[in-house]
């Protein structure tokens, strides 16, 4: 039963991420911007800091295809950039020692890079014509920003949960 746990998390912020955006109004605070939450993401780049990279991988890569199939149109954006930008936050925090406000701060760092990612594929693609700036203005700041508030409330719970998940792999 506990090896259900965890998909079943990520199953459940999967489906949260979609209901937070239907109902989400569409002029926050009197200002028309686009928030993009990334609690799944958020979730994922945890579980690679503090369980490890086989495991962030392959729900990065996993997630990231279902993402893929239910909300883009274009298969393979975030199946690739998932997994590379888990990777990525990885390789950094070998380097840096790892806690909850490098955690933090990385999470942050994963979610600026998957929505540049996204959004200069998406503008190669020609998928949409909007110009850098406006984009980090209309969209990039108010997700940093609501990811960022997120991650503050999460980042204890998703690390004492996973820090709980590796010791029972370790036990194993």
């Amino acid at each position: 039963m506990r090896k259900f746990l965890l998909p079943l998390l990520f199953l459940l912020l999967f489906i949260i991420e979609s209901l937070f955006v239907e109902y989400l109004p569409a002029k926050v605070f009197g200002m028309e911007r686009i928030f993009v939450p990334h609690f799944l993401f958020i979730a994922i780049l945890f579980l690679t800091i503090f369980v490890g990279r086989k495991h962030g991988i392959i729900y990065a890569a996993i997630f990231g295809l279902l993402f893929d199939i239910v909300y883009v149109e274009i298969i393979g954006i975030y199946f690739f950039l998932y997994p590379f930008i888990s990777y990525l936050i990885y390789k950094l925090l070998q380097i840096i020692q790892s806690n909850i406000i490098t955690a933090f701060l990385a999470a942050l760092l994963g979610i600026s890079l998957l929505e540049i990612g996204v959004y200069e594929m998406n503008y190669l693609i020609h998928v949409t014509d909007l110009d850098f700036i406006g984009f980090i203005n209309l969209r990039f700041y108010p997700t940093l920003i609501l990811n960022a508030v997120i991650t503050l409330v999460a980042a204890y719970p998703l690390k004492w949960l996973f820090e709980k998940h590796s010791e029972a792999l370790r036990a194993e």
